[in-house]
């Protein structure tokens, strides 16, 4: 594997990470007004109230078009394993492609068979085989988020796998290791749940917009009740799923988690950071400024208890990582960078010496030098690193602020739950209440806003890392012109933001014309 220039490989992250966010912002929102749907009309066909089928028509013209724009971004993302990361899907292919295949083989072949029912069946079917396809739909789109995030959940916590010294690949051998990896349950759970909470802001901001213009009130009404209990439950599970992300972040991707909380030395009973802004003048770990512009406000001892369940566990910083020499969870002494770095030389060594020995025929020798690659393969990714500055992303004060960021605005969408919950079912005079409905309105960004950050806390926060600890981006990356790169870059910004907005252009002039220009 050929490394290769920074400019290439910023280029490449860049266009990567500029595709995958606006894939992200049509995502959630199928995943999220999928279910409100079904929910919808799984109640006109209990009920037998016309109202329902209406109101759960026109949210579905509004799923239609973000649908259709998503898969589009998507399948551009997927191509661009191929040609701007094509060390990374030699390497990994074997274990990385099969979720992914799955997915196309699976569940999206389900989307596209039962949406056609959804849309186009209303009359030709029964309610309850409708009904049925309508579930089916969101199950279809549910289960591709299940094996991508599989997919993804595998580059943070490699497992199943065996390295391949004779075609220099990772060989999947067990494949339940990394379908039901606990990273990738969790994974799928809290973004599949933030994906219902950004979909319950939606449909009660655009229901708040229709109570303030007085416009469809039966329709905007039974929307809210909805919308409000979903994003209640859903941002209450939340809460779950993100503490056990923070926990295996925390054993699995300490650097990670040292960046979110902005920890260059930790310790233990450990603070939980309740706010802080980082000091814009700190540019290495080791340059003496302080992290901070001023002493952070910390909850003491609960970062330890988030991470460890236990307020005196010790939780390294981003210096007591790279110097190594603190006890680990599992009562091991963590190896310092150096040390982890001359592993993986050994590592890559190994490799080169045992393809020279089985060239050359000496079997024996070919033996050993497979023996020491076995032995130090888990650290092979630190082989390619030059420096300890390369373990810490790159980004850091991003990841602090986005981690942050999702946070407070996970708070303050419980809250926001509650209180619309009480208006819409105890006080019955939320039409009256111009200043919450406004609120509900002008959250929409807001939840996108917590969506996006909570992307980059993932993919941002395990930088250098194609796949954690085995594979940098600088080994993974394809060996192209940055001129191409650069050229395709802007070419899918100007094609993707043209969809977005063209998107947004035809939501609001089909929200504009209300239920019954869903007829």
């Amino acid at each position: 594997m050929e490394l290769l220039n920074a400019s290439l490989i910023d280029w490449s992250r860049g266009q990567f990470a500029m595709t995958a966010m606006y894939h992200w912002l049509f995502v959630p929102l199928t995943l999220g007004l999928g279910v409100i749907m079904a929910i919808m009309e799984t109640m006109y066909v209990r009920t037998g109230n016309e109202q329902w089928k209406k109101t759960a028509k026109f949210w579905m013209t509004i799923f239609g078009i973000n649908f259709a724009i998503g898969v589009a971004t998507g399948i551009i993302m997927e191509f661009q394993f191929g040609t701007n990361w094509s060390n990374y899907s030699w390497f990994v292919g074997d274990i990385f492609g099969a979720p992914l295949a799955i997915e196309a083989i699976v569940a999206f072949f389900m989307e596209a068979t039962f949406i056609s029912i959804m849309f186009f069946g209303w009359k030709r079917v029964s309610k309850k085989v409708h009904l049925a396809a309508t579930w089916l739909t969101i199950t279809g789109a549910t289960l591709s988020a299940v094996w991508i995030l599989v997919a993804n959940a595998w580059m943070q916590f490699p497992v199943g796998m065996e390295f391949n010294p004779d075609t220099t690949r990772n060989e999947m051998v067990d494949f339940w290791a990394v379908a039901l990896s606990p990273v990738a349950i969790n994974k799928f759970f809290h973004t599949v749940l933030s994906s219902w909470i950004l979909g319950a802001v939606f449909v009660m901001g655009i229901a708040a917009w229709y109570m303030l213009k007085k416009r469809d009130t039966q329709f905007a009404q039974q929307s809210m009740k909805v919308a409000t209990v979903f994003g209640l439950i859903a941002s209450l599970l939340t809460i779950y799923t993100g503490h056990g992300s923070a926990v295996q972040v925390a054993e699995k991707q300490p650097m990670k988690l040292a960046v979110m909380e902005g920890l260059y030395e930790g310790g233990t009973n450990e603070g939980l950071v309740l706010f802080g802004i980082p000091n814009p003048s700190k540019k290495s770990f080791n340059d003496g400024e302080d992290a901070f512009l001023f002493p952070p406000i910390k909850l003491p001892g609960a970062l330890s208890l988030i991470a460890f369940y236990d307020t005196e566990a010790y939780v390294p910083g981003i210096k007591d990582i790279i110097d190594g020499g603190y006890p680990k969870p599992d009562g091991t002494t963590a190896l310092s960078f150096a040390e982890m770095q001359s592993k993986g030389k050994a590592a890559i060594q190994a490799l080169a010496d045992y393809k020279k020995a089985k060239k050359d025929g000496d079997d024996a020798s070919a033996v050993q030098y497979k023996e020491t690659l076995k032995a130090n393969f888990a650290y092979f990714g630190y082989g390619y690193l030059d420096s300890p500055e390369q373990l810490v992303p790159n980004l850091s004060k991003t990841v602090y602020w986005s981690f942050h960021i999702m946070v407070y605005l996970g708070g303050y969408f419980i809250l926001l739950f509650m209180v619309m919950t009480f208006f819409v079912y105890r006080r019955k005079d939320l039409e009256q209440k111009k200043w919450l409905l406004w609120i509900c309105l002008w959250t929409i960004p807001l939840v996108y806003v917590a969506s996006q950050a909570g992307w980059l806390v993932a993919e941002v926060g395990r930088q250098p890392w194609a796949i954690q600890d085995v594979l940098p981006l600088q080994a993974a990356v394809s060996a192209v012109s940055t001129q191409s790169v650069v050229i395709t870059f802007c070419l899918f910004l100007a094609l993707f933001t043209a969809l977005l907005i063209a998107e947004i252009r035809i939501m609001l002039n089909q929200i504009k014309k209300g239920p019954a220009g869903s007829h």
